[in-house]
């Protein structure tokens, strides 16, 4: 499937995340300033399109969907993913403990 949605996510002057979908690239290349293209990524459908001065990305988020972030929003969201601890488990006892 190709990516055919360019999401932009930065923060608002209240504080919130706000978040605006684009339909085509040429909308997003109305309202931001290109400064180069990828030519990195990992996921070669985000090759060769354009990065932005003042935004993180291009990076996939979904199936179809080409993902740019502020750097506030990309740093934030960073300690939050490497924060997150995952469950814990309770310990089951072994076999042979539980039969003594």
């Amino acid at each position: 499937m190709n990516k055919d949605t360019f999401r932009v996510v930065t923060r608002g002057a209240d504080g919130q995340i706000r978040i605006r979908d684009y339909d085509t690239q040429e909308a997003l290349l109305k309202r931001h300033v290109q400064v180069g293209v990828d030519d990195c990524s990992t996921d070669l459908q985000l090759r060769g399109l354009p990065v932005f001065r003042g935004l993180i990305g291009p990076m996939p988020d979904g199936n179809n969907v080409i993902r740019y972030e502020s750097p506030e929003i990309f740093e934030t969201l960073t300690k939050d993913w490497g924060v997150v601890k995952p469950s814990r488990r309770a310990r089951t006892r072994s076999r042979s403990r539980a039969m003594h």
